[in-house]
């Protein structure tokens, strides 16, 4: 989106990119890589994603795109998201890394935006090694996303072909001679970013059992949602987006308490159970070491996501976890929060 082939439409450095404050930094770093000036909203709890409410106040005259994950395969307000984009004019930019299969309206996530990407790292819903996958129904994005993964070349045929555009040495693009081989013509900043053959495979091949993946990580959820739900006075339980259909990829709790160093007492004690956990990503992400010094910019309070980093943690969904390990899990979460010391 940052190329000058899309004239004024490209993202310059200086435009304002709406996202959530809690996530995971991958999702950020690319505007602050481009130059671009993050503005972040606040979470909503229970939903773990960007709160709605907070998103049209975000705009500016700078604003040009909003770039939002479904956290841990809950879709985000898409309808709300969509409305506000369409009114301004924005790109929107679904990361659904944690989210392959979810649903909003009964409409796949990703394919919402103008462009929609996806992780096939070891621990996501399916898995080729690792890599991932970007898409889009507009043809001039198509282009240019396949050509930022080629290296940032202008030529455009297919993988063993030639000359589809019938003047392989007839075109004449920037300071070039005219006639220079398009194969050799470079017209964006690109990488190298291909799958191989074998990765290719794989994913081929766990595509045929996303459907059972997915009902498996669901049905978890649901044990694991049943099995803590006389907890709720202690835990934030997490709940699905109005008019989602969500495909789980993580079971995220917080405290309601805010005594300090409770949420860290109660994974070190989950982890000596062999109870796996993990952070809620980054947390609110203007307060990692990285962000120092960095351009961006708050929207509003970011209250719920200093809460997410002190209270948040959540709990894995394999689908190979049995009834007994997820009944095991919960029974170490109800001991601790019964029998923990109190601070002094």
């Amino acid at each position: 989106l940052c190329s000058p082939i899309l004239g004024d439409r490209a993202l310059k450095p200086g435009d304002e990119v709406i996202t959530c404050a809690t996530g995971f930094p991958t999702t950020v770093n690319p505007s602050i890589q481009n130059g671009l000036v993050p503005v972040f909203v606040d979470v909503d709890l229970p939903t773990y994603n960007i709160d709605p409410a907070g998103i049209e106040a975000a705009v500016t005259d700078r604003t040009r795109a909003i770039i939002l994950a479904h956290t841990l395969g809950n879709p985000f307000d898409l309808a709300e998201v969509m409305r506000v984009a369409k009114k301004h004019d924005l790109y929107v930019i679904e990361d659904s890394c944690d989210a392959l299969g979810a649903r909003y309206e009964g409409q796949l996530v990703g394919t919402f935006g103008d462009i929609g990407t996806v992780s096939f790292y070891p621990a996501h819903h399916i898995t080729m090694g690792e890599g991932g996958a970007v898409w889009t129904d507009r043809g001039d994005l198509k282009r240019l996303i396949e050509s930022v993964r080629d290296w940032g070349r202008d030529c455009y045929c297919a993988p063993g072909e030639d000359n589809t555009c019938n003047k392989r040495f007839k075109w004449k693009l920037g300071d070039l001679p005219r006639g220079y081989d398009h194969k050799y013509t470079y017209s964006n900043l690109g990488y190298n970013l291909k799958i191989t053959d074998m990765q290719a495979a794989v994913g081929l091949a766990q595509f045929d059992r996303l459907a059972d993946f997915i009902t498996a990580r669901n049905a978890n959820f649901a044990i694991l949602k049943d099995n803590l739900a006389d907890l709720e006075d202690q835990l934030i339980l997490p709940e699905a987006t109005p008019r989602s259909e969500p495909s789980w990829f993580g079971f995220p709790l917080t405290l309601r308490s805010d005594e300090e160093g409770l949420r860290d007492d109660l994974v070190q004690f989950l982890n000596e159970k062999k109870v796996a956990t993990r952070l809620l990503f980054g947390g609110n992400l203007i307060r990692q070491p990285y962000m120092k010094n960095r351009l961006w910019r708050v929207s509003g309070e970011l209250t719920r996501s200093d809460k997410v980093m002190t209270s948040t943690f959540w709990i894995g969904l394999y689908p190979g976890l049995t009834e007994d390990h997820l009944a095991y899990a919960c029974d170490m979460i109800r001991q601790f929060l019964r029998d923990r010391p109190a601070r002094t």
